[in-house]
């Protein structure tokens, strides 16, 4: 029982869960095969939704339902251990696997209550801080007293808060000596919707904000990737739901976001389609569909519940937008179909044919680095060299 801890058994628990729940999945995709050749349909057409009936179908259900009861016996096993063990700190490595399979998986990890789904929260000094009690966080020695400029930033799709940091060095703490603002950081699951985690995202700053320990005279916030537009959706939320902290909002800053959307995320649903035009190959999609939901939003950028619709930025605030590009210099086939690797340069800076769709950002207000790719942006002293301009710059 040596270095048995609450943390691990959780971890194991959650893990096997999820093993067990992939598998009643590739169950699922045996059985449409299955029935789908025993109906000898043509090469083209529509799919087998219909399960296989008679013994046939009875085998597949004693299979699920075996399953099914593994898991709740893993559950039931495991859970009463878990309460018994001490609790361990987290470490670097597990929060950047926990951040991989949530974003990969979160959406069916928080629908089926797994351990492993992680809950949205702000942390400083690499600490979780209670939203609605902030104070008491800092009132704790040692720490650096709060400062009304609060500089909140958000990761992108399978990322973790430790990510903002590289061989010691972070946006986050060069800008907070440059400026005086108190860092805070983002850690959400990514394979929510980009517009559940706008609301939480919303609600999580209408409560900082209201109990801050001392007046709050700016926030800004740096979104990567997919992180700019869970910002520009807590923004909608915030609006719509009449909060405050929209008022203090003064800077929106997006480092490679793809506001019109990421092309390997269009590929995976254009390889759905394609997959779904026979009925010996539409079994498939269910593997490919899997995916969670905030990968599918990356489709088009999708900030809103239900339907894509396209969303101005928001009004009153300095919106800036930082692309990559791996080219050494502009180039078409770099900028507007490789990009920085994941986000086309178009999409990063908001940019749309169809001027209704275009974000509108001032050219001052955009800045692209050649030879980077999408990861570098968290890092590179030339992008620290741009947000420390526009930041210098007095609010509109």
């Amino acid at each position: 029982m040596t270095g048995l801890t609450r943390t691990r058994v959780s971890d194991a628990r959650g893990a096997g869960r999820m093993l067990l729940d992939a598998s009643v999945g590739v169950v699922d995709v045996v059985e449409r095969m299955h029935r789908t050749i025993q109906r000898r349909p043509g090469p083209l057409g529509e799919p087998i939704a219909e399960a296989t009936r008679g013994i046939t179908g009875f085998v597949y259900r004693s299979i699920r339902g075996t399953m099914q009861l593994a898991a709740r016996g893993l559950d039931a096993s495991l859970a009463p251990l878990e309460r018994l063990l001490p609790d361990a700190a987290t470490t670097p490595g597990r929060d950047v696997y926990l951040s991989i399979v949530n974003g990969v998986y979160g959406d069916h990890l928080a629908r089926t209550g797994n351990p492993l789904a992680i809950e949205m929260r702000l942390l400083h000094d690499g600490v979780t801080l209670d939203a609605s009690s902030p104070a008491s966080h800092f009132a704790c020695a040692g720490r650096p007293a709060p400062t009304g400029k609060l500089l909140v930033f958000v990761h992108g799709l399978c990322m973790s808060v430790q990510q903002w940091s590289n061989e010691g060095y972070s946006h986050g703490a060069a800008l907070a000596d440059a400026f005086g603002y108190t860092p805070l950081y983002l850690r959400y699951n990514s394979g929510l919707h980009v517009a559940d985690n706008g609301r939480l995202f919303a609600e999580l700053l209408e409560a900082l904000l209201a109990g801050w320990p001392c007046g709050v005279d700016e926030l800004t916030i740096v979104g990567h990737s997919m992180g700019g537009l869970v910002a520009r959706s807590a923004c909608l939320a915030g609006g719509e739901h009449g909060h405050r902290w929209p008022a203090q909002l003064r800077t929106l800053v997006f480092l490679g976001t793809p506001h019109h959307g990421a092309p390997l995320e269009r590929g995976g649903h254009g390889l759905d389609y394609l997959l779904d035009l026979s009925p010996y190959s539409a079994p498939f999609t269910r593997l490919g569909r899997a995916r969670s939901a905030g990968i599918r939003d990356l489709r088009h950028g999708t900030i809103t519940s239900g339907p894509h619709r396209v969303v101005p930025l928001p009004s009153g605030v300095n919106c800036y937008a930082v692309a990559a590009s791996l080219g050494a210099r502009a180039n078409m086939l770099a900028d507007h179909v490789i990009g920085d690797g994941l986000v086309p340069l178009n999409s990063a800076l908001g940019r749309h044919a169809d001027p209704k769709r275009s974000l509108q950002l001032p050219r001052a207000h955009t800045w692209v680095g050649y030879q980077m790719g999408h990861l570098e942006l968290l890092h590179r002293p030339e992008v620290y060299a741009q947000l420390r301009s526009w930041l210098a710059t007095p609010a509109a």
